[in-house]
């Protein structure tokens, strides 16, 4: 019999501060209306100084540990994907790994950008299938505000800080139905340059798009962007649909990236589906990275918008570019 990998416990944490379009007046020449129109964000909730991505994760892995009824000796692998970890070693996932007391547990880190949380799903899902492992703890994790200019308009208004987190364990029960059913990860590197992140390399271009005297900071061009997320999105929809032999409609709830509100939008309506059937938070939190999907899947199962025996689409993009679909029985 096939193990399929079933979600066991959720869990998710944000930054301590919310930081509303009407305080964004006060910082950039911009207003509510502007920002609203563009992207459909209200307000985005910021960490603290002395709070960073790892204290996120934890508090995230730690709730959904509980939520699945389990400590962290059961854990056999931590997976976190992330943009902004405090290190780029130790990783996130170490430092989880000794918090948390998961001795047993392998732990590593992946950067698929806002694809991430997708794509670390998609590991866990073939370790756990395979046999390796049985349970599996998934983050997503970013504090874009540490990498955000604020004097920057065109981006300052889109990010946010947050964390989620997920548990996967082997289902070897027959006549349960719960599990992963399909998934599918695309990267398009041509277009990597229209979003980026200097780290170590940062050339004289990097410094030459970033209005302050900081080259750690995101830049992103917006339009080029937006349209390859929607074609992206619904492109990697319906090829994720065909591989597992459904349809729309056979889809009880569609959980997307929150990027930006048109994005999604335009993405939906190509998709076809009743708008009904998403679920869109963007308006409390921004773009979160990593956290975006994660963190909508807690809310959804917390607001009883997704139960047990539900099919569930989960759809992201990010940078790189990256694309990442997976259809699973809640």
């Amino acid at each position: 019999m096939k193990i399929k990998a079933k979600a066991m416990g959720v869990g998710h944490a944000l930054g301590e501060n919310t930081l509303t379009n009407e305080d964004l007046e006060k910082m950039v020449e911009t207003n509510d209306q502007w920002i609203t129109e563009r992207t459909g964000i209200k307000e985005r909730r910021i960490a603290n100084e002395t709070t960073y991505t790892s204290d996120l994760a934890l508090k995230a892995a730690k709730e959904a540990l509980a939520d699945a009824k389990m400590e962290g000796a059961d854990i056999d692998l931590i997976i976190v994907a992330s943009v902004t970890p405090d290190y780029m070693t130790p990783t996130l996932s170490c430092r989880l790994q000794y918090k948390l007391g998961a001795e047993k547990a392998a732990a590593y880190d992946i950067n698929m950008a806002c694809s991430g949380f997708v794509a670390a799903v998609v590991m866990a899902e073939q370790f756990i299938e395979n046999g390796t492992y049985e349970n599996v703890l998934v983050v997503g994790a970013d504090a874009l505000s540490k990498v955000t200019d604020y004097t920057d308009r065109a981006t300052c208004i889109l990010f946010g800080d947050g964390a989620g987190a997920m548990i996967l364990s082997a289902n070897k029960d027959e006549n349960d139905k719960s599990g992963i059913l399909v998934n599918k990860l695309t990267t398009t590197g041509s277009g990597g340059d229209l979003l980026t992140l200097p780290f170590i390399k940062k050339t004289e271009e990097d410094m030459q798009k970033r209005l302050a005297d900081n080259p750690y900071v995101i830049w992103m061009d917006g339009g080029a962007v937006l349209k390859y997320a929607v074609r992206a999105m619904a492109s990697i929809t319906n090829e994720t649909l065909k591989k597992a032999n459904l349809t729309i409609d056979d889809i009880d709830i569609l959980i997307p990236h929150q990027a930006n509100l048109r994005i999604v939008d335009g993405a939906i309506k190509r998709i076809g589906i009743d708008t009904e059937k998403v679920y869109i938070n963007i308006a409390h939190y921004g773009n979160m990275s990593a956290a975006c999907i994660p963190i909508a899947i807690y809310e959804a199962v917390k607001e009883g918008r997704v139960k047990r025996g539900d099919t569930v689409l989960l759809v992201g993009f990010g940078g790189g570019l990256t694309a990442g679909c997976i259809i699973l029985t809640w």
